[in-house]
Formats: structure tokens, sequence, C-alpha cells
């Protein structure tokens, strides 16, 4: 479903057009920060988003990385799951 590559997580359409993105460069050798979440209005409402921030949190489990949030959709998110998740995000 999605793709990773270059500190970004992404999903095209059959057509080869980015539908979902999301883009975390490295702040330092231990932190990310997502930086932007995009959706496209086709896929509104079906949770791809949060999907997304699923997919930069196994990211960064499986790489030792902690994350920050500057994106206004993940700092809302980290928020609303601040306690499964304190381990990893430092705001």
């Amino acid at each position: 479903m999605f793709n990773i590559a270059d500190n970004r997580i992404y999903m095209d359409d059959e057509k080869g057009k980015m539908i979902a993105e999301v883009t975390f460069p490295n702040l330092d050798d231990n932190t990310i920060v997502i930086d932007h979440t995009f959706v496209d209005d086709s896929l509104r409402g079906q949770g791809i988003a949060a999907k997304l921030m699923l997919e930069v949190i196994n990211y960064a489990k499986s790489n030792n990385k902690k994350i920050k949030a500057t994106c206004s959709y993940a700092v809302k998110w980290f928020e609303k799951n601040r306690d499964e998740y304190k381990d990893l995000y430092i705001g």
C-alpha cells in the first residue's frame, strides 16, 4: 500500500499520481521531524493520514529514532495518542 523512500512514506494511485504522503527529514542522528502530511481529497475520511502516522512510528522504532512534529496534523495526532507513544514522541 505505502512506499518508503528518502524520509518519506507515500502512496500513488494506479496512474502514478501521488495521493498520500508524509515527510520526515532527519533533525539529527537520533530524531526525525514530521513536517508534512498530505492526503488527496479522494481518500479523505478513510483514516489514511492516521495510517501514515503509524508507518512513521514503525520506521522510527526500526531505526531507533525519536519523533518531533511540526506538521499541524501530526502534532494533533500525537496529542490524541500521547500516552501510547510517549517513549517515541518528543514534541
